[in-house]
Order: C-alpha cells, then sequence, then structure tokens
C-alpha cells in the first residue's frame, strides 16, 4: 500500500538525492544527513538541542523537517505513529540525558508495537564521558531492553556505516533501533561512502511447514483464522481475505488489530481479547484448526473474557510469524512457520488449490453460525447501554444527584462508532473506557487502528495520532483517552497548533483513574486511594491553548460533536479536543486474576480486607 508519507520520501529523494556516488570528502555531519536523506527521512519529532546542532543546521537543505514536541516522550510517540501508518521508519532525536531519557517510555511502546522507528541519541562528547558532566548519562543501557539493534558510532569515519544499519535493522527486525552519536563525533572530517538501504525480501516459510499446515486445513472441520497485526505490516489483507474465502473460515482480530481485516467482509467477526467481540470468541471456541497469521498469539488477547475462557484447548493451532522466536511461545502449536504473512497465506493457498476439503462440505452451516453469532453480538452491544455491576448502578444512581448530565461511556462509544466518517485513524490510550471501546471500533482498511499494546503506557493516544497525521494529512485522525491519560498528554496540544497538525482528540470526563479504581472495588471493598481526579474544563484548557473545545453531555450531541470536529479538521485545519462528560460506572477489570484478596496479620489492619 502506497501512502501520501511515501510519495513524499520519493519525492524527497529525487529533489535532494544523497550527494556521494563512490567515497567522497565530507563532515560526519553531512554523511549522518545524507544518510537519512537515503533512507527517505522527511520527518522527525524531537526538541532541539546543542548536541546535534551541527547536523541540524544542513536538515532543510536536505528535505528533513523537524518537528518540535512539547515534550520528548510526545516525540517518541508520535514516531511510532508515523510508522504504523506509512510504513517506513519513524524518527526521534533529543538532547543528550535528560532529552533521551524522557524517550524511554514511548520506545518500549513501540517495541511492543513492533513498529520501525529509530531513535537517534546524541551523547556527552567523548572528551568528557565519565566526568559528571552536564547531561551525562550512559544512555545505551537505558534502551537495551526495548530495542532490536544499538549502533554505537565509534568513530566519525563510521557515522553513515551505523547510521545506515540501524536504519536497516529497524525493518528487517521490525522494531526500534536506537543510533547513538557521541557529540564530538558530529566535527572534522571524514571520507566517507553513503549506503544504500537494504531491505529484506521475506519468504513464505519453510516447504515442509507449508505442507504440513495445508494437510491440517484440508482435513478441518470447523477452521477459524486468527488476523494479526502481522498482516497489517505485511500488506496481507488480500491474501488473508482469499485464504478465509477458500476455507469458509470466520476471522477473528488479535488484540487491538482491529484493523487487520475489513469489517464489513462477511467473515469478519471483531476482535479477541480484553473487552473484545463475543461473536469471535464464541466461534474461535468451536475451532478444530486455528490459523494464527502474524500473530505472536499475546497473552492479553487470549485470555479469558466476558465470563468465557473461550481458547480451544484441543484445537491444532498453525502459527504463522515472521520473527521465529514467537513460534510456539505463549501458545502450543502443531505447526510454525516462520515467514512472511502475505507470502506464506499466499503459498498455502496454492497448495489448497484443486483439493477437496472436509469443511467444504459444512460451508453453508457454519456461514449461518458465523452470521447468528454476529447478529446476537451486535444486538447486545446494542443494548448494553450501561454497566450492570453493583458500584456501577450505585455510581448511576449518585450521579443523577449531582448538577449537569453524565452520559453512559458505552452509548457514547456506539455513537462514535456511528458518526466515524471513512478512512479514518484511531488511536486509543490505556484505561476503562478506552478498553471497552475495542467492542466498537471497526475498520475497512489496515493502518488506521494504533493502541499501546502490550505496553500499556497512558498518554499514549493522542501524540501517536499526530504522528499518523503527518504521515497521511489526508485522513481524518482522531484519539480516545480517558481523563487521567489525557492530563499525561494534553499539552502536545500546542504542538498541534503551532505547527498546524490538525486531529481530533476524544476525551471521556469520568473524573478517576478508572482501570485502577476497578481494582479497588473488586478487591478493597471500595476503599478509594489516589483514584479520584478533580478536573477543569480540558474544552476550555483547548481553547486557551489556540485550539477548539466542545463539552458534551448530551448524547444526540456525540455524533454531530465529532463530525464538526472532523469538518474542522479537514476543511478548517483545526484542532479540535472532544471533552465528553461521563459517568464513573466503570467495565470489567483488565484481567481478574492480576490481584488477590487482601489478607492481613497485623490488629491496626484487621479491618483492611
Amino acid at each position: 500500500m502506497t501512502d501520501l508519507s511515501d510519495q513524499k520520501a520519493a519525492a524527497a529523494a529525487a529533489v535532494n538525492p544523497p550527494a556521494s556516488v563512490g567515497p567522497q570528502k565530507m563532515t560526519p555531519s553531512e554523511a549522518f544527513v545524507e544518510t537519512l536523506a537515503a533512507n527517505g527521512v522527511t520527518d522527525m519529532f524531537g526538541i532541539m538541542g546543542s548536541a546535534f546542532m551541527d547536523p541540524m543546521d544542513i536538515f532543510a537543505p536536505a528535505g528533513i523537517r523537524l518537528i518540535p514536541v512539547v515534550h520528548e516522550q510526545g516525540a517518541g510517540h508520535m514516531a511510532d505513529g508515523y510508522a504504523r501508518v506509512s510504513g517506513r521508519h519513524g524518527v526521534v532525536i533529543g538532547q543528550n540525558g535528560p532529552g533521551i531519557s524522557n524517550c524511554v517510555t514511548a520506545i518500549a511502546a513501540a517495541y511492543w508495537a513492533h513498529t520501525p522507528v529509530v531513535i537517534i541519541t546524541p551523547e556527552t562528547g567523548t572528551m568528557s564521558m565519565g566526568l559528571g558532566g552536564f547531561q551525562e548519562a550512559n544512555q545505551l543501557p537505558m534502551f537495551e531492553e526495548f530495542t532490536k539493534y544499538q549502533g554505537h558510532v565509534t568513530h566519525p569515519a563510521r557515522m553513515a556505516e551505523y547510521t545506515g544499519r540501524c536504519f536497516d535493522r529497524a525493518m528487517s527486525e521490525m522494531g526500534p533501533t536506537q543510533l547513538n552519536i557521541p557529540r564530538d563525533y558530529f566535527y572534522g572530517e571524514i571520507k566517507a561512502e553513503i549506503p544504500k538501504p537494504n531491505r529484506l525480501d521475506r519468504g513464505a516459510g519453510g516447504e515442509q511447514s507449508l505442507n504440513d499446515a495445508a494437510e491440517l486445513l484440508a482435513k478441518a472441520k470447523f477452521p477459524v483464522i486468527i488476523s494479526g497485526g502481522g498482516v497489517v505490516m505485511g500488506e496481507a489483507i488480500d491474501e488473508c481475505k482469499a485464504l478465509a474465502e477458500r476455507l469458509g473460515a470466520p476471522v477473528v482480530n488479535s488484540y487491538l488489530h482491529n484493523d487487520s481485516f475489513p469489517a464489513s467482509h462477511p467473515l469478519w467477526c471483531g476482535p479477541l481479547g480484553y473487552q473484545g467481540s463475543k461473536a469471535a470468541m464464541k466461534l474461535i471456541a468451536q475451532a478444530d484448526v486455528v490459523v494464527a497469521l502474524g500473530s505472536r498469539l499475546g497473552p492479553f488477547g487470549t485470555l479469558p473474557q466476558h465470563g468465557m475462557d473461550y481458547w480451544p484447548k484441543n484445537a491444532k493451532i498453525i502459527q504463522i510469524d515472521a520473527d521465529n522466536k514467537m513460534l510456539g511461545l505463549v501458545k502450543k502449536i502443531s505447526v510454525g512457520i516462520c515467514g512472511d504473512a502475505k507470502a506464506a497465506a499466499k503459498a498455502i493457498l496454492a497448495r489448497l488449490d484443486g483439493k477437496n476439503l472436509d469443511c467444504d462440505a459444512t460451508r453453508d452451516e457454519r456461514y449461518a453460525t458465523v452470521q447468528a453469532e454476529k447478529a446476537a453480538w451486535e444486538e447486545e452491544l446494542t443494548n448494553w447501554t450501561h454497566e450492570k455491576d453493583a458500584y456501577s448502578l450505585d455510581m448511576i444512581e449518585e450521579q443523577k444527584k449531582e448538577p449537569g448530565s453524565y452520559l453512559h461511556p458505552r452509548q457514547v462509544l456506539r455513537e462514535l462508532e456511528k458518526a466515524m466518517p471513512e478512512d479514518v485513524m484511531v488511536s486509543t490510550d490505556i484505561g476503562n473506557i478506552n478498553s471497552v471501546a475495542n467492542s466498537y471500533l471497526r475498520f475497512e482498511k489496515p493502518r488506521s487502528f494504533f493502541a499501546a499494546m502490550s505496553f500499556g503506557n497512558c498518554g499514549y493516544a493522542f501524540p501517536t495520532i499526530i504522528g499518523a497525521k503527518v504521515a497521511a494529512p489526508h485522513r481524518p485522525a482522531v484519539s480516545y483517552a480517558g481523563d487521567g491519560a489525557w492530563g499525561m498528554s494534553l499539552m502536545e496540544t500546542m504542538t498541534c497548533v503551532r505547527h498546524n497538525i490538525p486531529v481530533t482528540a476524544v476525551v471521556f470526563h469520568n473524573r478517576q483513574w478508572g482501570a485502577e479504581k476497578k481494582n479497588q472495588v473488586d478487591f478493597y471493598n471500595r476503599r478509594f486511594v489516589a483514584g479520584e481526579l478533580d478536573n477543569q474544563s480540558f474544552a476550555e484548557i483547548a481553547r486557551a491553548m489556540g485550539a477548539e473545545g466542545i463539552t458534551v453531555d448530551k448524547l444526540e450531541d456525540v455524533g454531530p460533536a465529532l463530525k464538526k470536529a472532523i469538518a474542522m479538521q479537514m476543511n478548517e485545519g483545526k484542532t479540535t479536543i472532544i471533552e465528553i462528560m461521563c459517568t464513573r460506572e466503570l467495565g470489567d477489570p483488565f484481567r481478574r486474576d492480576a490481584l488477590s484478596k487482601p489478607v492481613r496479620h497485623l490488629d491496626k489492619y484487621k479491618d483492611y480486607v
């Protein structure tokens, strides 16, 4: 899939081709910037700093824009969103020491999202390392756990070599890489050749494993396909559809990859995992063969949910992943295929061509089952207007006594779903309402949905959608956040206003840290510690920052508010913060086995059980 960001990179390369053909005299700064240009870098996110001021001075003639942010964590998330939409690198840079340490959380999130972010970390100069100088830090250990490769420039003459390798490894390993550069190594005179980008051509997998997979599927009575993040990254939607249609197999999205299969397709059944689709869970529970296409089968996407332990205990599992270390890591598998999702699906389909499959005999019956489960789930969602646990019912009654109107989150999410424009990109933060949103977010094309994945950090959604908008300015961009997570990221509203990056942020204002507070309800007898939030008006704060602000406290205004904000985003270049006043009701917790009932032995704590 070619996006505007790809066209932008190609245009930049044509206008500003790398200057070096063969070894050539240049400065290390020039070698660094030329290698960025050779890799199609047109946008970077960060905050300027003296550590990289010399190369920054020549970004513009190389066709590179440095987008200044409010906080470097936001820059890292923007690079993540940029890469996830464009399918190419996101780049973040900052001042040595605190500017770099501020990025750790964002790079960890990118690591668990398998996003090719390159973080460039200028470092203290070589002549002062170890002396405890200003803004000195050992920057490689900070990112060791969350990068696929760490390149440390060991000599100015190797600047282009290490820079190119970090970009190559980010794409080949599908994850963040770090380029660490002592700040004095930008200066001097070297002879360098700018390396051309090296991109791998991924294969379908081993012949034997592909044959074994086809043999299992030929005998399957009720095959089910899990469409994972690898389907998005590998541009494999069409191949996944073709395999599903040949098998008549329902397709479920892996956790937080709701954009990995088009929701309008009759075989789509919705996402697995936390707050996912009951239809998807009930159907995979019936599977005798599961094809996990481009999925690592992470724990959060296979744990019991909605009171159902739905993972099929006796099914044969065919797992396809480009990273061999993921095969069989979480779930026991029958066949493991180390290969590209697109190529593997195509190869398996070719092996099924012309064969009589056992599942052909039950195609119509299974299709009817799929449609019945989907219809039942849609009806349940429509009728599920509010949470029904004792605490939520108490909160609903309490808030009837308060001034103002407060909306049920599930009704709000349904109205937002109905008002979403075509080709929309949505990012969600971590938290109770955001998790419930998993049931209501449906997409028609890949590279449309971005969540914090397994790292689960607050403050993710808003900067990520900003980066996504930079990569695809022609697409509507919407973020979801609760008021707790919003407090960690709202300052990036100024980035949107300052640099004309229009997006729409939906903030669920329920005045609490909902996900953690739910644990205090379930395990600690409603003893609330540090869970309440007393907020000012986020719409007013948005207006003070130069953005638009809309407060919604009537259900009939939810859809029109989103449509108005999208129109202002696309037609007027306006960023809008939609503040939705919600009740304090709470959905199910992330996982019920995460805590244990408290036990107290000392007398002073005996009542705290």
